[in-house]
C-alpha cells in the first residue's frame, strides 16, 4: 500500500539532488569569481592613527589635537606624538613610526652632487605622498632693536637682508627641524657662514627666551601667526618683525615660499603692531602620508583638513587651504580626487564606517552579480539538458532496435529484440525523474509500447509470406 505523500517527497527529493548536481559548477566559478574579486578589496581601514606634529607649543600640536577630536567621532584614535620638526618628521614617515606628519615646505635637503645619494633619495621619494597644503606658515625673523636688561647688542636700524646677520648670534632651530633646514639654506644664499658658535639649535620659546636675555641677536621662527610664541614675541618691548626688503627674489630663487604682507596693526590696533605693513616669506604646512594609509582613513583626515583650514586666517581666504600648493611630494591619487569632486558620494550622506562597509561590498560584488547573472540565466537550461540526459540514452537504443526491424533477420532476432524492449522498458519504469519531466518518462514508453508493436506486426507478416 503505497503511504500518501510518499511519491511527492521522493520527487522533491528527485527534483531537489537534479538542482544541486546543476548547481555545483556555478558555486565553483562563482567561489573563484569570489577569490578574485576579494583581492581587489581594500581591508577594513584600522582605527588608530599616527600622527608625528612638533613641539607641544607649536601650531602643528595644536592642529593635530583638532584632528584627534575631529575623527573621534568617527570612532578612530588619534595618538599625536611631538617631534623635534619637519625632518624629524619625514625621517619617522621612512621608518614607518606613524602614519601622518606635518612637513614644513622646503624641509627636503638639498640635492647632493654624489648622483648615488640623488638616486637613494629619488628611491625613497616614492614612499611618500602628500594630501595637500594647510596653511601658509610665515617665516618670522625677530630681532633685538633696543636695549632689553643688561643685554646691549642691538641692531642699530632696522633689519631688512639677511646678510646683515654675518657674525651675529642666531638662533636658527633645533635639529631635525624644518625652521633650520630652511633658515640654513636662506643664510647660505646670503652668504653668511655656518658657524655652530653663531648659529644656535634653539627653537620655539627657548629661542624667545635666548633672545629676551640677549644670549641671541636674532631668531628663525617658522610658524602659524597663532602658534604662542609668535603672539608673545609681536607683543615683546625691545622686539622688532624684520621685513623681507628681498621677499619677491626669495619666490623665485625658492619655489616653495610665498611673500605675504602681515598689515600695519594686524596683531594690536591699539598699539598699532606691527608699525607698518611687514613684508614676510611663508612656506606652506603640509600633510605627508606613507603610501601604506588606508584611502578610507585618508579621505576622513581630509574632510578634518577642510573643516580646520577652511576658515579666513591672517594670510588666506576662506577656502583657500586645503589645497595643492608644494610640489615637494607626489600627491596622493586619492587627494586629487578630493579635491576635484568632494568627499567619496557614500561618505556624504552615510555613517563613516556604513559607508565604508556599502564601498567594500560594492567592489566585491558587482562582479560577481556580473557572472552570476549569465550562469543563472543558463541554469534552467542546463537543469533540463541534465534530466533529459538520462532519457536521451533509452531513446538512442530505441532508435537502434527499430532501424534493426527494417533488416530481413529482424523475425529470426524477434525474442532477443523484445528482451532489450523489456529491459529498457524496465530501466525507464524505475527511472527517476523530476515530477515536471514525468510526462516526458511516459512519452519514452509510449514510444517503446509503439516500438514492440511494430516488432510485432513484422512477425506476424513471416508465415504470410
Amino acid at each position: 500500500m503505497r503511504v500518501p505523500g510518499a511519491f511527492s517527497l521522493r520527487e522533491r527529493l528527485v527534483t531537489l539532488r537534479e538542482w544541486l548536481a546543476t548547481a555545483w559548477p556555478i558555486v565553483v566559478v562563482t567561489v573563484i569569481g569570489f577569490v578574485v574579486a576579494f583581492q581587489f578589496v581594500q581591508p577594513a581601514p584600522p582605527r588608530h592613527l599616527t600622527i608625528a606634529t612638533g613641539f607641544e607649543s607649536g601650531a602643528y600640536h595644536a592642529f593635530a589635537k583638532r584632528y584627534a577630536a575631529i575623527l573621534a567621532r568617527d570612532g578612530i584614535s588619534v595618538e599625536v606624538q611631538t617631534s623635534a620638526g619637519s625632518v624629524d618628521n619625514l625621517e619617522r614617515l621612512r621608518r614607518g613610526e606613524v602614519d601622518v606628519a606635518f612637513v614644513q615646505g622646503g624641509s627636503l635637503p638639498a640635492p647632493a652632487p654624489d648622483l648615488l645619494a640623488v638616486a637613494e633619495a629619488a628611491e625613497d621619494a616614492p614612499k611618500l605622498q602628500s594630501l595637500g597644503s594647510v596653511f601658509l606658515e610665515p617665516l618670522w625673523v625677530f630681532y633685538r632693536s633696543e636695549r632689553v636688561g643688561a643685554a646691549t647688542n642691538v641692531f642699530a636700524r632696522p633689519l631688512e637682508v639677511l646678510h646683515e646677520l654675518a657674525g651675529r648670534r642666531v638662533a636658527i632651530g633645533a635639529e631635525g627641524s624644518g625652521v633650520r633646514a630652511l633658515a640654513l639654506q636662506l643664510l647660505a644664499a646670503n652668504e653668511v657662514p655656518v658657524d655652530r658658535e653663531l648659529l644656535l639649535p634653539l627653537s620655539g620659546l627657548d629661542a624667545a627666551s635666548a633672545l629676551f636675555e640677549g644670549k641671541v641677536d636674532a631668531a628663525f621662527i617658522v610658524s602659524a601667526p597663532e602658534a604662542p610664541v609668535v603672539r608673545l614675541l609681536l607683543r615683546a618691548p625691545g622686539i622688532r618683525l624684520m621685513s623681507f626688503s628681498q621677499a619677491d627674489a626669495y619666490a623665485r630663487l625658492f619655489p616653495f615660499l610665498t611673500p605675504v604682507t602681515l598689515p600695519k596693526g594686524t596683531v594690536d590696533l591699539v598699539e598699532n603692531r606691527p608699525p607698518a605693513d611687514t613684508r614676510l616669506l611663508a612656506s606652506t604646512a603640509n600633510l605627508i602620508t606613507a603610501e601604506s594609509l588606508h584611502p578610507a582613513l585618508a579621505s576622513l583626515l581630509m574632510q578634518a583638513m577642510r573643516e580646520v583650514h577652511g576658515d579666513n586666517g591672517f594670510f588666506q581666504r576662506a577656502g583657500d587651504f586645503p589645497a595643492v600648493r608644494d610640489q615637494s611630494f607626489p600627491l596622493a591619487p586619492l587627494a586629487q580626487r578630493f579635491y576635484d569632486s568632494g568627499p567619496p558620494f557614500l561618505q556624504r550622506y552615510l555613517p563613516f564606517w556604513l559607508a565604508v562597509l556599502v564601498e567594500r561590498m560594492v567592489i566585491l560584488l558587482l562582479p560577481l552579480f556580473g557572472l552570476l547573472l549569465p550562469l543563472l540565466r543558463f541554469a534552467p537550461a542546463i537543469y533540463a539538458w541534465r534530466v533529459r540526459s538520462k532519457l536521451f540514452a533509452s531513446y538512442g537504443e530505441l532508435k537502434f532496435l527499430e532501424n534493426e526491424l527494417e533488416q530481413p533477420a529482424a523475425a529470426e532476432r524477434r525474442q532477443e529484440i523484445l528482451a532489450r524492449l523489456d529491459e529498457i522498458e524496465g530501466e525507464a519504469r524505475r527511472r527517476s525523474v523530476p515530477l515536471s519531466f514525468t510526462n516526458e518518462l511516459y512519452t519514452l514508453r509510449e514510444h517503446i509500447d509503439l516500438v514492440r508493436s511494430k516488432l510485432v506486426a513484422t512477425a506476424a507478416k513471416v508465415p504470410s509470406e
